[in-house]
């Protein structure tokens, strides 16, 4: 006799019949996922010193600014990762269920932080990170997609942000805790209590996540139209470059505390948890402000950043607490932008919003990368630890630059265009059409 075993999932109501109740613990597996993803990425750059010790221990002991450079390609693996699996990820996924396909994702997220805590040598380590990187963007961009249909109309700021609420409450709480567990029980311990992390993940969305159908006639090349639009590919280079500059110093924070502050290592946990703090009040603050006006928070968020960052060079090396608030600062601008940069990428985008969502993730991890290479380079070239942050400084004014001219030519092609119509209007028959300007 054969017995055969099957698993049916449970119906689940549609997102308008959900209770208030399930409709949080929906936004909650959604957002946990997000942490385990902020974990992941910003827990290396706490232990960094950590891995090189653990991987690299004759480079460190020979050099250990060149060993701390070296190590920062483990950073920047994982942002690579991001980049290329993010807009893959959501061209191949283009047919599926959003509620499946974020169900893949946290196990995807789960197998490559796993494989982060396990091999044996750096380069194999480099690997796993690259591998556990190429989920995240589309992680991040299904999440965004399936919190704004949750939340309903005109939320796609707040969703955007719920969905980002993860990986700052991450970096407020999960990060520092994760960074004092590294450094009492080694950073091994870190990444596989993280795939236990997704795990959970994905628990969560199986049981509280409701059902959504696939999209009915989408192909790939429906998708690929939007990276047919020059502004999309303008966009990424804003956020890959404008970016880059936090992610210079952040991949470096351990050493910027210890080697520019002069601070006990055990007070990193401490710097971190500023930032934390202050990515999830931006990130709040960011959404709300976005759903207002998206160029607004562009316009008055950037020149901010840019101040931050001066203020941070300017303070670091006088006291703990001076590093801590300004860190603090330039991390609560820096994640005010970030629900701005990702609805106007979806908004460009347009039916595209899945891969919008997703190439905003991967922008923001060339940003990581870029970041990360950059300010490593700085320290191995000899210029110090407090480099980072004159290159965060330049890097940061460059994107701003770019938001700028952006803008006016948006605003000049829109004038002229409707100088065309309404100069042609007894020619034109139906509607006038209308032409996005993306903001």
């Amino acid at each position: 006799m054969t017995l055969t075993l099957t698993l049916t999932r449970a119906p689940r109501p549609a997102s308008t019949e959900l209770t208030p109740a399930r409709r949080r613990l929906a936004l909650l597996a959604i957002a946990l996922g997000g942490f385990g993803i902020g974990g992941s990425e910003f827990v290396s750059m706490g232990l960094l010193p950590g891995i090189a010790h653990g991987l690299l221990p004759e480079m460190m002991a020979a050099d250990p600014e060149g060993g701390i450079a070296r190590a920062g390609i483990a950073i920047t693996a994982y942002a690579l990762g991001v980049v290329v699996g993010a807009p893959a990820l959501a061209l191949l996924s283009v047919r599926w269920s959003r509620t499946t396909m974020i169900m893949l994702l946290a196990i995807a997220l789960a197998v490559g932080t796993l494989l982060s805590g396990v091999m044996p040598t750096f380069e194999l380590t480099v690997l796993a990170r690259f591998v556990a990187g190429i989920p995240h963007g589309a992680y991040f961009g299904v999440a965004s997609l399936l919190a704004a249909s949750l939340m309903g109309p005109g939320s796609q700021g707040k969703g955007t942000a719920l969905a980002l609420s993860g990986l700052t409450v991450a970096n407020l709480i999960g990060v520092p805790i994760l960074t004092a567990v590294g450094q009492a029980a080694g950073w091994r311990v870190v990444y596989l209590l993280l795939a236990g992390v997704f795990v959970a993940t994905f628990a969560a969305l199986y049981l509280t996540v409701p059902h959504q159908e696939k999209a009915i006639g989408r192909r790939m090349v429906d998708e690929l139209v939007a990276l047919k639009r020059l502004q999309l590919w303008i966009v990424i280079g804003i956020a890959a470059v404008g970016f880059s500059g936090a992610f210079a110093v952040f991949s470096y924070v351990a050493d910027i505390t210890t080697q520019v502050t002069g601070a006990p290592e055990s007070s990193v946990p401490w710097v971190l948890a500023a930032a934390g703090l202050g990515m999830t009040i931006g990130n709040v603050v960011g959404g709300v402000t976005t759903d207002r006006s998206l160029k607004g928070t562009l316009l008055i968020g950037f020149p901010l950043y840019i101040t931050a960052l001066v203020v941070l060079f300017a303070v670091a090396h006088t006291s703990l607490s001076a590093l801590i608030i300004a860190f603090f600062a330039a991390n609560l601008v820096n994640s005010s932008l970030s629900p701005a940069m990702q609805t106007w990428m979806i908004r460009i985008a347009h039916r595209s919003e899945l891969l919008g969502a997703s190439m905003n993730q991967a922008a923001f991890n060339v940003a990581n990368a870029l970041g990360a290479t950059l300010g490593g380079a700085v320290i191995a070239a000899g210029f110090g630890y407090e480099a980072p942050m004159v290159v965060a400084i330049v890097l940061a004014s460059t994107g701003f630059a770019m938001v700028v001219t952006t803008l006016i030519a948006l605003k000049v092609r829109s004038r002229r265009t409707l100088q065309v119509l309404s100069e042609h209007e007894e020619t034109i028959t139906g509607s006038i059409p209308v032409v996005p300007v993306g903001v």
